[in-house]
């Protein structure tokens, strides 16, 4: 399975409201984005960062955590 088929199989299958809009700090200040935006990086990153991303989101989850808290972590990286 791919990551990109991962990735979408475990936001749908979590129930994850992908245009749910947050906050996040980036160099220019406040940011606006939604769930889909962080998805979409994820996406167009590198196979290892892929799979990185992959390993941590499991052992989130795992451990009953907080996923969309990984994403918004993972927004500051996009953020501008």
């Amino acid at each position: 399975m791919t990551f990109t088929n991962w990735i979408d199989t475990f936001c749908e299958e979590k129930g994850f409201d992908m245009e749910r809009g947050f906050e996040v700090e980036g160099p220019s200040g406040t940011n606006h984005m939604n769930y889909e935006v962080v998805v979409s990086a994820m996406k167009s990153a590198p196979a290892h960062e892929q799979a990185k991303i992959k390993a941590t989101l499991v052992k989130i989850d795992f451990l009953n955590g907080d996923c969309l808290h990984f994403f918004r972590h993972l927004a500051q990286a996009i953020a501008i």
